[in-house]
């Protein structure tokens, strides 16, 4: 019996041992099929060939972003600069094609070589300059952002409509950057198993010198992985546009943080050596189901930040385990066992996987019975943002209409990423909502999202801003134009109609910042006297606006009056400008916040342009439960808005 026993127990090691190592070597697609799994079971909205397609379409464009970062993580680099080089490369294909003249080729070629310029001068950093790839990528991830405001003035520029078919779908319902993430996964996996430079990257990634004394040139290789990483950033940055219609000069922030932590869960190591597109192509597919799956079960965007940061953190540890277990696959993605049986396992792995999700989560959809159940009436909030006090109030104005009237109100926060925004009113449609609410990052890219609500009969509400090119069944808001008059108004009388003043720009490229500087420069045109000396950008934000104002003030000391876009900076500028505000200097603000009139009842704010943000929430609720039920509603609604000052803040209801 003793001997049974030894030799049984050698056995069950090695089974236990081949089981922890499958599952160490396929984390990522385990991961992957859990979720599924998990989402199929919580939302009967999930499995729907519409919803699955937009998981797709949403995992595009970071997948692209993150194959061209593979290159660069297997070699042992990094590559900060992806998000802001998509960018600026697909504002070099619309300035050049819409307001240059080019013919649309030549502008793509531009775009392309904008791109791979941007990773040749990365590589030259990091190569002959010595600096460290962080350093490097972080200077072009600032460089590229600011030549593509530079370029676009900080507005949005229409995409050709040549172009923008690659944003379209084929046949009515297969999506094109599905098609272009197909193809640019089969190029990276092609240019990693296939070729010298991808046999070079494993190498630099394995140990730099040790390729070095080989025979390689490190040098020159590293300047190749860099311009691939230009490339595909460059072709996620056409696509993105061309899904938007529209160029942004802040899209894409904080992609490549994405494209790394998609890189990273699909099992690459952060200290170079491996990786394979395949689990890459995973990784994306993984943040994007996670973000879908939890936008349709109505789960707070902060709390959603929150998951997903968890994600990526268990995946570098998981990344740490397969390392201490010995689990790594060598350099080329080969098994141990030699290349054709180690790529025929894995091949059989993933078929395995494939019939397992699908035999589960056909089974877990039976709990559905293909309908979403739930309430009647359901409608859908996107939000530019949450992380601002005027949103928040429009936020709760709609949350206390929706609960008045028995309707369940799901918001979400697109965190001013026009793309991110997209994606949401995606799923909103797939879920088949009674109508949907948008306030548009901008007007021009939520036009093919609201387009493709209208096909599917879903009314949308826009509020405070209006959507182009698409069909809205009301509009309600304040007016930003005629606004920024009043607030022009109250400065100037205030000064006296004599003095020199700064304005506080919002965030480049948004319309609420367009309209509300233009109905400013409009206003004060009647008062003469009063002589602009500087505008800065300080992006809506109170920490921004203090250290803009305080900049403004070492050039500009004798200032005698403040106009800020929105009450944030205001609030930033009466900090910035201590016991002068609302003495020697007058600050006004816009929104009404209440923080706003609180500065406003205090007199360090002389005024704010308030816009009664509850009632535009409580507003678009009624009317998209009017649209949805059939009814008639205005093609536009007003809020109006009024100057408060200390003499009137105490009758204002907000």
């Amino acid at each position: 019996m003793a001997t049974d026993t030894l030799k049984s127990t050698p056995g069950a090691q090695d089974a236990r041992g081949g089981l922890r190592r499958l599952l160490l070597d396929n984390g990522a697609l385990t991961a992957l099929i859990v979720l599924l799994v998990a989402m199929s079971a919580l939302s009967g909205d999930f499995l729907t060939t519409d919803n699955l397609l937009n998981v797709g379409v949403q995992a595009a464009v970071t997948a692209i972003l993150a194959f061209g970062v593979t290159f660069v993580i297997v070699s042992a680099g990094i590559d900060l600069s992806v998000g802001s080089v998509a960018a600026l490369s697909a504002t070099v294909l619309a300035w050049s094609a819409t307001e240059q003249g080019v013919p649309v080729v030549l502008a793509v070629l531009l775009a392309v070589l904008t791109g791979i310029a941007c990773g040749l001068v990365n590589g030259f950093l990091i190569s002959y300059g010595k600096l460290p790839p962080f350093i490097a990528t972080l200077a072009m991830l600032s460089v590229g952002r600011g030549l593509s405001l530079v370029i676009s003035q900080g507005s949005p520029i229409a995409f050709p409509d040549s172009v923008s078919h690659l944003g379209d779908t084929l046949g009515g319902w297969l999506p094109v950057p599905v098609l272009v993430m197909i193809v640019m996964g089969l190029l990276t996996a092609f240019v990693l198993g296939r070729t010298y430079i991808g046999r070079s990257m494993y190498a630099i990634g394995g140990n730099e010198e040790a390729a070095r004394l080989s025979g390689l040139r490190v040098k020159r290789q590293k300047l190749a992985i860099y311009a691939f990483s230009g490339l595909f950033a460059a072709a996620a940055g056409i696509v993105l546009a061309s899904r938007l219609s529209s160029a942004q000069p802040q899209a894409a922030q904080g992609y490549e943080l994405d494209a790394i932590a998609a890189v990273v869960i699909g099992g690459a190591s952060l200290a170079g050596g491996t990786g394979k597109a395949s689990g890459t192509l995973i990784g994306a597919l993984i943040l994007a189901v996670l973000r879908n799956g939890l936008n349709l079960l109505s789960v707070s965007a902060f709390w959603q930040q929150v998951v997903i940061g968890v994600v990526i953190a268990l995946a570098v540890l998981l990344d740490t385990a397969r390392r201490k277990a010995g689990a790594v696959a060598p350099a080329g993605g080969a098994s141990s066992d030699g290349g054709g049986g180690g790529k025929r396992r894995q091949a059989l792995t993933y078929l395995i996987a494939a019939v397992v999700a699908v035999a589960v989560v056909g089974a877990t959809s039976l709990l559905h019975g293909g309908s979403s159940g739930g309430k009647d009436q359901k409608i859908g909030l996107s939000l530019s943002t949450l992380n601002n006090p005027f949103f928040v109030q429009i936020r709760a104005g709609a949350q206390e209409e929706a609960e008045k009237r028995g309707v369940d109100l799901t918001v979400t926060d697109a965190q001013n990423d026009a793309s991110q925004q997209a994606n949401q009113l995606q799923n909103f449609t797939s879920s088949g909502l009674s109508s949907v609410i948008v306030n548009p990052v901008d007007s021009d890219a939520a036009g093919p999202s609201v387009r493709a609500a209208n096909k599917s009969d879903i009314p949308v509400i826009a509020v405070d801003r209006g959507v182009n090119k698409a069909d809205t069944a009301a509009l309600v808001a304040s007016d930003n134009v005629e606004g920024g008059k009043l607030g022009a108004k109250a400065l100037a009388e205030k000064l006296g109609g004599q003095g020199t003043i700064v304005i506080l720009q919002g965030q480049p490229g948004t319309s609420a910042s367009r309209e509300r500087g233009a109905g400013f420069a409009a206003g004060l045109k009647a008062y003469p006297g009063i002589k602009v000396v500087a505008k800065q950008p300080a992006d809506f934000d109170r920490t921004k606006g203090l250290d803009v104002m305080t900049n403004l003030l070492q050039a500009h000391p004798d200032i005698k009056g403040v106009f800020a876009e929105n009450d944030e900076m205001a609030l930033g500028a009466v900090k910035a400008l201590g016991a002068k505000a609302g003495k020697s200097v007058q600050v006004v603000g816009f929104d009404g916040t209440p923080d706003g009139l609180k500065a406003v009842e205090s007199g360090t704010l002389y005024a704010s342009v308030a816009q009664q943000p509850k009632e535009l929430g409580r507003i678009a609720v009624d009317n998209a439960l009017r649209a949805a039920g059939g009814k008639a509603t205005q093609q536009t609604v007003k809020v109006p808005v009024k100057v408060v000052t200390k003499d009137n803040v105490a009758g204002f209801g907000g």
